[in-house]
């Protein structure tokens, strides 16, 4: 029954491996991520509640750009992650996603009202609002090829009634009166004025719920304008705390760099433990490769979203999953030294059971901290959470299951069973019988440890009280930019690149053999490109 347990998972984990594959986050496969903050505004505090409503105007907006799998999620009570795949200059995506737009319509009045320029700069005096955003039930982006109105912007209100009070009141001035006109505004600024036809009677007003703004439009404009409307305004102000720009390029340098050390922490754990254990070794070898193999499965099928953290934590659970099998084989070698007589396989039977507590409660607080990580953090730290904790399972799982497996499968060989030195499990072990020979007596020196562990914590309070910490972009807000050059550029000769080209304070640092990472707070997308003229200079062909 566990035998057959084993090949099941192990059949449909190659299954799912070869027909999907997990979605990559935006630090591996390139784009921009945004985090805005949420402000207090005289009318809304900005609060979860308030910062939810957000997420979900900006998830229209965003939607209406036509972008391509965007991700919002809100993290804390006033932040709201944007990620943009894709995305490398998120200027016009911010320039629309990052307004108030408060849309009202208001009648135009011959005096009194208050006096602003129109779509065309000449004066206009409106009145009170009529109607807001919030009667506008849907907006969209059209072309008039026949009246040579050009693109204008279909809008549709959710009551009819409102929209035809107002007309039939503008209706009621003669024709060339400002009063026939309803002025449109956008943020307090008018947009469009158009003038109620003449065909309207007076009192009756336009029945259809519904209208069209018209302007100098062109089609970026238009298309613009009902993203907004079709949005709705925000309830609160918002505003770039960190913004991040990463090239497709330097995403596959990430994967790269994470494939190479996944197999070399592979292989060098492959040999130690077969060094150690011998044909046990072997056999945790081959379950070390089921667990990969679990924990690609699980993460492609689930639809999670990998990160480059998320993949430190695939790789760090490496070393997990072979913890598991240490435990259960130095368990085994106890039993077999205590009862020789009832041979290998026993032995390995009873370790796998008296170990059993043991990974489990190592297990357990991993999977505790990685479900914090998950629920308290947000973005590339909850996918570090999320593939530690799938790690930790399939370690479980490849460890306690596909192990014993092949473990009991290969001591009842009868080769096996005559030679028990063969699995590893007869003797105490080479590391185990160096210890038992010198027999250090760490105790002995407590006072000399006691000293040394107290300076090097004194230590490091020392340099964190002087130098401070140096944090990310994440803490301190800005704009992270990571670039990779053709010919490699040192981190001093990038931060004098850097400085000479107007950023004396920016924080510059090396990335892997030819990458450079630039923070800076309050970058333009214009200073970026500075940047990255000056840079191009010593690294030849810049791409980010």
């Amino acid at each position: 029954m566990r035998a057959l347990l084993a090949f099941a998972i192990i059949a449909a984990s190659v299954l799912i491996a070869l027909t999907t594959s997990p979605r990559l986050g935006l630090d591996l496969r390139g784009g921009t991520q945004i985090v805005l903050q949420t402000h207090d505004s005289p009318y809304a505090k900005a609060d979860r509640g308030s910062t939810d409503r957000a997420v979900e105007v900006l998830r229209k907006r965003i939607d209406a750009l036509g972008l391509s799998e965007p991700t919002l999620t809100r993290s804390g009570d006033q932040r709201i992650i944007v990620e943009l795949p894709g995305v490398q200059d998120a200027r016009q995506a911010m320039e629309v996603i990052g307004r108030t737009a408060q849309l009202s319509f208001r009648p135009v009045v011959s005096s009194g009202g208050q006096a602003m320029p129109d779509e065309m700069g000449r004066p206009l005096r409106v009145g009170s609002v009529a109607l807001t955003g919030e009667e506008v039930g849907r907006a969209q982006a059209g072309f008039d090829p026949q009246d040579l109105r050009g693109w204008f912007v279909s809008v549709g209100f959710r009551h009819d009634a409102a929209w035809q009070r107002l007309t039939a009141k503008a209706a009621c001035a003669e024709p060339g009166d400002p009063a026939r006109r309803v002025a449109i505004l956008l943020d307090d600024k008018v947009i469009s004025s158009p003038q109620v036809d003449p065909g309207v009677r007076c009192g009756t007003g336009i029945t259809g719920g519904s209208t069209q703004i018209t302007g100098r439009f062109g089609e970026k404009e238009a298309k613009d304008l009902a993203a907004l409307i079709q949005g709705g305004a925000l309830p609160v102000p918002v505003g770039v705390a960190e913004q991040r720009t990463v090239g497709p390029t330097l995403g596959a340098e990430a994967i790269d760099a994470s494939a190479r050390a996944a197999v070399i922490g592979v292989l060098l754990t492959a040999l130690f433990v077969i060094w150690m254990y011998r044909l046990m070794g072997v056999v945790a070898t081959v379950a070390l490769a089921s667990y990969a193999l679990i924990s690609y499965a699980v993460l492609s099928a689930i639809g999670a979203t990998l990160t480059l953290p998320g993949l430190a934590g695939f790789v760090l659970a490496i070393g997990m999953a072979v913890d598991a099998n240490v435990l259960v084989f130095e368990r085994a070698r106890e039993e077999y030294a205590a009862l020789p007589r009832r041979g290998v396989r026993s032995a390995l039977t009873r370790g796998f059971r008296n170990a059993w507590s043991a990974i489990a409660d190592s297990n357990m607080t991993t999977l505790l901290a990685a479900g914090l990580l998950f629920y308290l953090a947000s973005g590339p730290v909850r996918g570090f959470g999320v593939t530690l904790s799938i790690g930790v399972l399939a370690s479980f799982v490849s460890a306690l299951l596909v192990t014993r497996v092949l473990a009991e499968w290969a001591t009842g060989w009868r080769a096996v069973a005559a030679r028990p030195s063969l699995t590893g499990l007869a003797g105490a072990g080479r590391v185990r019988r160096w210890i038992e020979r010198r027999n250090p007596d760490l105790m002995r020196r407590r006072r000399l440890w006691l000293s040394v562990s107290a300076a090097a914590v004194l230590l490091a309070i020392t340099g964190i009280a002087v130098r401070g910490l140096n944090l990310g972009v994440e803490f301190t807000g800005g704009r992270l930019v990571e670039y990779s050059t053709s010919r490699p550029v040192g981190a001093d000769a990038a931060r004098r690149v850097v400085s000479d080209a107007g950023f004396p304070h920016a924080v510059v640092q090396a990335s892997g053999k030819d990458g450079v990472s630039v923070r800076t707070q309050n970058l333009s997308d214009q200073q970026e490109r500075r940047i990255e003229a000056a840079l191009r200079r010593d690294g030849g062909t810049v791409t980010k």
